[in-house]
């Protein structure tokens, strides 16, 4: 009565099995770091990376034994390119966060008024398709990384991926109806090399490439998948995962947007799941950077001896005795969506220690939660009346403390840092009948723990200090996706 899990993330990729209880069982991980062979540039080796999960995956099920089902999670959008009859891969996979195509991106827009951003997989699938393929002849298919592991794992007899993948690509028609042929013709982009869109939760095939060849049961995005696995299945339940940056996902279920554009609000509807051929929504808000400034404290100001010790540094002091940090080393994302803000620390005096500092940085990424939060609620007219959270940044209990007292909201802990496996095993065994609703799933939600608001922190001086992050760099604030 148990699921497999294949969770192929940014940094490294694991598979486990997910058992009845919600434990996590036979968990086997392997790193896989992208590589960056200039700046701006981010790619993987799609080849290794599907040896990796078959290795991860056989080591699980040599553990645990059978399984009813698999679920497959993926870092969303990242785009790989492969040839049908051979299932070779066609140059590099290109990371999410891969940023070559931003001016193919700007020409779109002012050519065909299609708004695409670089991190979205449609105008990386062109550039491969340029770089490799410009005569448009081969006979080669498209997939995000869920369904290039669909693909690896079914030896090549399924070719699909899900809609709360699909809706993040770029590709997709704003209703998820269907693949949108006016922006494949504008990007040349053959329809038919585009997966078959599939449910969330839903078998849709065999993983013959595993032992006793169980049915593959779930595809979901990573955000979406940590999202159900920290039950947040109902209107206006959140959660925030603070990794190297911080996703915010609302599950809404409203009705399907008319476009799939970011709202004044500053953020983007989202396919929560879908299932029995129903999509349920959401909306997505994003922190371009979380846990990259508390690293950066580490490896580059030498600081604070590992990431975890923020935590016991940050307690030597009160508060950060007015210094005030922006957390914006990649610019600022929802609601402000400014890539030409940077980094930056006011309030500084001689007294200012390694204690403040450290505080400052870490109520900083708080301060930044809590504009997710609002932004969601503007966005979508729910109040979130608990935030749940899980990331790294998670188990650190100063920054979970400043998040509850700058959203002013009660904060539940996952007991999963990274709640996506559970999700994903959710979404697989709700398809082949371990559990029975999303009702079991959100009854099924037990915190490590709450911690409520036990103060405040100053969002009119927040507000005032983002204003003086903002614009920094003129010529990339002026860019707008």
């Amino acid at each position: 009565m148990s699921v497999l899990v294949i969770d192929v993330g940014t940094s490294g990729l694991r598979a486990a099995v997910v058992r009845p209880d919600g434990e996590v069982n036979a968990l086997h991980h392997v790193p896989f770091p992208p590589a960056s062979p200039f700046p701006g540039l981010i790619e993987f080796d799609a080849r290794g990376m599907a040896d990796a999960v078959l290795q991860v995956a056989q080591a699980a099920l040599g553990e645990a034994g059978p399984v009813l089902g698999v679920g497959i999670t993926a870092q969303r959008a990242s785009t790989v390119v492969w040839d049908r009859a051979t299932s070779e891969v066609i140059g590099p996979g290109l990371g999410w966060q891969d940023l070559r195509t931003v001016f193919d991106c700007i020409t779109v827009k002012a050519e065909h008024g299609l708004h695409l951003a670089p991190n979205q997989s449609a105008t990386k699938v062109a550039w491969l398709l340029n770089q490799h393929d410009p005569d448009r002849t081969r006979d080669l298919c498209f997939g995000t990384v869920d369904s290039w592991i669909a693909w690896v794992l079914s030896n090549g007899a399924v070719h699909v991926t899900d809609h709360s993948n699909a809706a993040v690509t770029g590709l997709l028609r704003a209703d998820a109806s269907a693949w949108s042929t006016s922006v494949c013709e504008a990007l040349g982009i053959p329809v038919g090399m585009l997966p078959a869109l599939v449910d969330t939760s839903g078998v849709f095939g065999e993983a013959s490439a595993l032992p006793g060849s169980p049915p593959m049961a779930a595809l979901v995005g990573d955000q979406q998948a940590s999202l159900v696995g920290q039950s947040c299945v109902r209107p206006g339940q959140a959660k925030i995962t603070f990794g190297t940056g911080g996703m915010l996902d609302m599950c809404t279920d409203g009705a399907a947007p008319a476009t799939s554009n970011r709202t004044p609000q500053g953020v983007f509807p989202i396919v929560a799941w879908s299932r029995d051929g129903r999509c349920t929504w959401g909306v997505e808000a994003i922190m371009l950077s979380a846990g990259s400034n508390v690293q950066w404290l580490v490896d580059d100001l030498g600081i604070l001896p590992s990431v975890a010790a923020s935590d016991e540094v940050a307690q030597a002091c009160e508060t950060s005795e007015g210094v005030v940090y922006v957390p914006a080393l990649m610019g600022l994302g929802t609601p402000y969506w400014d890539y030409g803000a940077r980094g930056t620390m006011l309030g500084i005096t001689r007294g200012s220690g390694r204690p403040h500092i450290t505080r400052a940085v870490l109520e900083g990424i708080a301060h930044r939660g809590a504009d997710l939060v609002a932004a969601a609620e503007a966005g979508t007219g729910h109040s979130v009346p608990v935030l749940r959270i899980d990331g790294g940044m998670s188990q650190n209990t100063t920054f979970v403390q400043a998040l509850a007292n700058a959203s002013g909201k009660p904060v539940e802990v996952s007991r999963h840092t990274e709640a996506t496996t559970i999700g994903a095993g959710y979404l697989a065994g709700l398809a082949v009948g371990v559990w029975g609703s999303f009702d079991d799933i959100a009854q099924a939600w037990q915190p490590e723990r709450a911690v409520e608001p036990t103060g405040s922190l100053d969002r009119l001086q927040w507000a005032e200090a983002v204003k003086r992050s903002q614009g920094w760099i003129p010529d990339l604030s002026a860019l707008d996706f």
